[in-house]
């Protein structure tokens, strides 16, 4: 398979991911305020709203992955992105501004969980 061939199916993979988080959100009684928001620094997979909570989703679609897999995925360096692009977004908006905020994880397709399995709270902004 040539290189782009493989970003296409990954693309179509992580893709096919994210509306079945965002399903699985909207069927848990959040309202999907934004998909695939980006800025220079980073890009937030799903942004989410219920009962005051205003959740930045990251959304990881691993077929064949692991803990270990996940662990790598979500390092300290893709957490701070997050972090930091969230901020801008609460810049941007600011009717969020007395929200709590929450950063998830949503795992998808990975072998022995749920289709899709969320982790609340997967990580803080250390203070």
């Amino acid at each position: 398979m040539n290189q782009s061939t493989e970003k296409t199916s990954t693309r179509q993979i992580g893709n096919s991911g994210e509306d079945k988080a965002a399903d699985f959100l909207s069927g848990q009684g959040y309202q999907i305020v934004e998909r695939n928001w980006r800025t220079r620094r980073g890009e937030i997979d799903i942004i989410a709203y219920k009962d005051d909570i205003l959740v930045f989703a990251e959304v990881k679609t691993l077929p064949s992955g692991d803990p270990e897999v996940l662990a790598r995925e979500l390092d300290g360096r893709k957490q701070k992105r997050i972090i930091e692009t969230a901020k801008f977004f609460l810049a941007k908006y600011r009717q969020y501004n007395n929200s709590k905020i929450r950063f998830d994880v949503l795992v998808v397709d990975m072998p022995g969980l749920d289709t899709v399995y969320h982790i609340a709270n997967a990580f803080s902004e250390l203070v």
